[in-house]
């Protein structure tokens, strides 16, 4: 037996070629929201961005609507991975308020929140994916919540520091979302560090014992 025999990868299955078209083509969803606006994410624009026939693509999904919701599903799956993988990170530090306030700007930067905000809108005057978004956000939010509560020892706490997220991340995204008007990245952390230094004085008068569970 030759060395490139012994080398070469084994072939893939039907499900395993059908799982990664599947894939490209929710990847290549989320990229073209976030391009073009959801008005503009048709599905040809999504086959050609996935590299795959429009055949292929729409053997898997027959239509923009059957697209979308079961990008919306995707798109819930990798910002709760970054969720946990960012608030993961608070627990290194021995300001908790402070990390939690800088992981939540960091969540919210990046491809991944442009392409929830577009769903958000659309969802307004879309049924269906209004439907869909509200079973998978709350998956979302409570990443964040439960990795942020489990910085406290005692659950009275943890309510407060979830009532304290919740009031973060709203401040958060109405910064953000007024920002697209006029974009000024630079404005928009300015505006998030001074109200930063608010969340920080409410949750140390709400909070004075918060700090990281043995």
């Amino acid at each position: 037996m030759t060395s490139s025999a012994v080398s070469k990868p084994p072939r893939r299955t039907q499900e395993q070629r059908s799982t990664e078209t599947r894939t490209r083509l929710l990847d290549a969803t989320i990229e073209c929201l976030v391009e073009y606006g959801y008005a503009g994410t048709t599905t040809p624009r999504v086959a050609e961005r996935a590299g795959v026939t429009r055949g292929a693509q729409v053997h898997h999904f027959g239509s923009k609507s059957e697209l979308v919701v079961a990008a919306i599903s995707h798109l819930a799956q990798r910002r709760t991975e970054a969720a946990m993988k960012e608030i993961g990170r608070v627990r290194t530090t021995d300001d908790p308020i402070a990390a939690t306030l800088e992981a939540m700007w960091e969540l919210h930067q990046g491809p991944l929140f442009i392409a929830a905000i577009e769903l958000w809108v659309a969802s307004r005057t879309d049924r269906v994916l209004a439907v869909e978004m509200e079973k998978v956000e709350p998956f979302v939010n409570n990443a964040v919540l439960l990795a942020v509560a489990q910085l406290v020892p005692n659950e009275l706490d943890r309510k407060n520091v979830r009532d304290f997220a919740y009031t973060a991340m709203d401040t958060l995204r109405g910064i953000l979302v007024t920002n697209f008007i006029s974009p000024d990245p630079e404005r928009a952390h300015r505006r998030w560090l001074r109200a930063s230094a608010q969340l920080r004085l409410a949750a140390a008068a709400r909070m004075p014992d918060f700090h990281l569970a043995d």
